[in-house]
């Protein structure tokens, strides 16, 4: 049986006519989400650039949204999130924006109503911070980047 966590959403102007986030299919776990721009957007190769969504979210208490690439994009164009998963805390109430960026070796094209990237509804737990003066032990220790690899 499927969750539902309702999530209020308010529409800017330059988003009107194009849907709401959606789930492309019923098993898949991101919502669509498109770009809400009135030209299309030339992103060149190693260009970063800022899509506006055209949405504002208000999540409820003790959950993230978290903004991810859509993987048809990075494969065939190698366009990115190039900080993801990119997070919408609960208590941001601007409007939704991507930051996309072209690892592609050629220009890229986002036109109006394009989907862009995908979101994530995940829950988030607070860490408290216990300071000790030391850590157990453990067989890996302090072995860092590819210490476990072969």
């Amino acid at each position: 049986m499927q969750k539902h966590i309702n999530v209020k959403v308010s529409r800017l102007p330059h988003s009107e006519g194009l849907s709401l986030p959606a789930y492309g299919t019923t098993g898949a776990a991101g919502v669509d989400f498109l770009a809400a721009i009135s030209e299309t957007i030339t992103v060149k190769p190693g260009e970063r650039v800022l899509v506006p969504t055209g949405l504002c979210i208000a999540l409820p208490e003790n959950y993230e949204l978290q903004l991810r690439p859509r993987s048809g994009l990075a494969l065939k164009h190698g366009i990115m999130l190039p900080n993801t998963p990119g997070t919408i805390d609960e208590d941001y109430r601007g409007e939704i924006k991507i930051i996309v960026m072209n690892a592609g070796q050629e220009s890229f094209e986002i036109e109006r109503g394009m989907r862009i990237a995908q979101g994530v509804l995940a829950p988030v737990v607070h860490l408290h911070w216990e300071e000790v003066a030391s850590l157990d032990a453990t067989t890996r220790g302090s072995g860092g980047f590819g210490s476990t690899g072969r």
